[in-house]
């Protein structure tokens, strides 16, 4: 039939389409009070600057075109992220601090989950210039409130420090194709393929390893990381980070040190937001000084994006359950 559309594309009709309208506005107001200012990237640009620094996950996600008329390869955004990134790096190009947020809809060219839509919309917002800890405790304490402006229930956050695995591997002087390795079995909880690649690895290393995969779970998760994983600077900092933000969280928050979702995006901390009516995660961040970097003008940055059709649906199932 002509008017079917393309698989986990749907139509948002007025009750949702008001439910996300008025969310949308709420946050954004939120952002506005804490000084962000909005910008609008485009739906569409070269490839060669879209997927800039941003690893294969988001290259493999991404609707490829030729522009007709330039005859250049074109993406549809799959992430606002970075192109938020590349406004801060060379349109804006400001000493010190900038709060930038943007909302609108990306596409994936797979859906992210079995039945998630492949038209996203996100909202967020990031912080660039400010390397130190303040910063991601500014941002982690921004998305608890919108999540509080949006009345959601259940509100949790699961939280990771990639420079944990990172630092472990560079101590350990460990290749770049055993690393991949490594990285692949600890995103899959692979623990005996864990094993199996380690011990390629010195004992020192293995051991410490072999241990992510458990360090999952409240404040105490820190406790015996700091007990059982050798004493690396970059690793007892990362430990620092997690427990300030723990302290700080307005929401429950765990820990899973074994947690690389962006590994070759993120820097820093990374992570998930979740709340009750919504099956994965309802918004994510983290730190990313790197893509900056990328972009030839490095600026430290963190900041998060909220799926704005997800946080709706959790708001609608909250006023069914009164």
């Amino acid at each position: 039939m002509r008017w079917l559309l393309p698989e986990n594309i749907e139509d948002i009709l007025p009750e949702e389409a008001m439910r996300i309208e008025m969310l949308r506005r709420s946050i954004l107001d939120l952002f506005f009070k804490n000084k962000f200012e909005l910008v609008m990237p485009p739906l569409v640009e070269f490839t060669d600057s879209l997927l800039t620094g941003t690893g294969h996950d988001l290259d493999l996600r991404t609707f490829k075109l030729v522009d007709q008329l330039s005859g250049r390869m074109m993406g549809v955004r799959a992430d606002i992220t970075p192109q938020v990134a590349r406004i801060d790096a060379h349109m804006l190009n400001r000493k010190g601090v900038t709060r930038l947020c943007y909302c609108g809809s990306v596409l994936h060219a797979r859906p992210a989950g079995p039945a998630a839509t492949r038209e996203p919309i996100q909202i967020g917002a990031e912080i660039y210039g400010h390397a130190g800890i303040q910063s991601d405790l500014e941002i982690q304490s921004l998305l608890c409130r919108a999540l509080g402006t949006a009345g959601v229930k259940g509100a949790r956050m699961d939280v990771g420090h990639v420079a944990v695995f990172r630092s472990l591997v560079q101590a350990g002087e460990v290749g770049h194709e055993l690393e991949a390795e490594l990285f692949e079995a600890l995103q899959k909880k692979d623990v005996p393929a864990l094993k199996i690649l380690t011990k390629r690895t010195d004992a020192k290393t293995r051991a410490a390893l072999l241990l992510l995969p458990s360090l999952y779970g409240g404040a105490e998760v820190l406790d015996l990381a700091e007990k059982r994983m050798p004493r690396l600077p970059e690793l007892g900092k990362a430990l620092e980070t997690l427990r300030a933000l723990s302290k700080a969280s307005r929401i429950p928050v765990s820990f899973d040190l074994a947690e690389l979702r962006g590994y070759h995006y993120h820097s820093g901390v990374v992570f998930d937001a979740y709340c009750d009516g919504v099956a994965g995660a309802v918004a994510r961040g983290g730190r990313y000084d790197e893509v900056g970097k990328a972009f030839g003008r490095l600026r430290p940055a963190t900041g998060f994006s909220i799926e704005l059709r997800s946080l709706a649906s959790a708001v609608k199932t909250k006023k069914k359950n009164k």
